[in-house]
């Protein structure tokens, strides 16, 4: 199922341009390892804190990717900050941002939907809910991209 191209609508040539902004070596290394595996063809950036990440997006040569995967606890700007700094540069806002968490607290969820992230991901302990979780939220992702997530659809 993981390396049926035909859910991503996307050619074998194509590949779908990720990022993932986290601070925590060992979760990078796993959300690498997981793609890998899905066999989904991806080019995956990787940076580790919140101002890191926004140098990026700011880079008006940058290729905007297709997904954002976003830590909440980064140093130097925190996953919140970015989400809202994001959701306010009109070049930006439609990104897709999906929000990557070891934590999950209620009020802290329901503002990230608020500010605009589409979804919201539990950060699981076991490698195959890994693989699952990521391969989900690129599939709703790059198929749902102008349809706004609904409340009870956002935790994935």
């Amino acid at each position: 199922i993981f390396s049926n191209l035909n859910y991503f609508g996307i050619m074998h040539t194509s590949f779908l341009n990720l990022l993932l902004a986290d601070d925590d070596r060992d979760d990078c290394f796993f959300f690498n390892e997981a793609l890998e595996e899905l066999a989904i063809p991806v080019t995956l950036t990787t940076v580790n804190d919140g101002t890191e990440l926004m140098e990026l997006l700011s880079n008006k040569d940058l290729i905007l990717p297709d997904v954002l995967f976003l830590d909440l606890n980064m140093p130097c700007k925190s996953g919140i900050d970015c989400l809202s700094e994001i959701k306010a540069i009109k070049q930006l806002s439609h990104l897709p941002v999906i929000i990557f968490s070891t934590s999950l607290n209620m009020d802290v969820v329901e503002m990230l939907y608020e500010k605009g992230a589409n979804y919201y991901i539990r950060k699981p302990g076991e490698f195959k809910k890994l693989k699952q979780m990521i391969f989900d939220a690129i599939l709703l992702s790059t198929q749902n991209k102008s349809i706004p997530t609904s409340r009870d659809k956002f935790i994935l």
